[in-house]
């Protein structure tokens, strides 16, 4: 179960940053009210999350799959370019999750 809150925080940060983008600087109220929404409730199922999986682990893989699927989100939605260095320091980003999460004991 907390991997599935940790996965819901990942999801709700997802939207909430998309949102970020949508509400251009916080001047479209829509946007600006659903983003601030999306990202209490994500901090919510974080939280949950961390009752029973380590701070570092929970916020490693958090914001790595976060900064992955950001990307991928800005390179495909948005249309935003990226170069070799993006592409690898992605990969990086994804082993440093991937260790950490192996041999850095998931839960406590």
């Amino acid at each position: 179960m907390p991997y599935i809150f940790l996965s819901a925080a990942i999801a709700l940060e997802l939207v909430a940053t998309t949102l970020l983008k949508y509400s251009e600087g916080y001047t479209k109220p829509l946007p600006t009210v659903l983003c601030i929404a999306m990202y209490t409730v994500c901090f919510f199922f974080l939280s949950k999350s961390l009752q029973h999986i380590n701070l570092g682990i929970a916020y490693a893989t958090w914001s790595g799959v976060g900064i992955i699927a950001t990307t991928l989100i800005s390179i495909f939605i948005f249309r935003q370019g990226t170069n070799a260095v993006t592409i690898l320091g992605m990969i990086f980003v994804i082993l440093g999750c991937v260790i950490m999460n192996i041999f850095g004991g998931a839960s406590h």
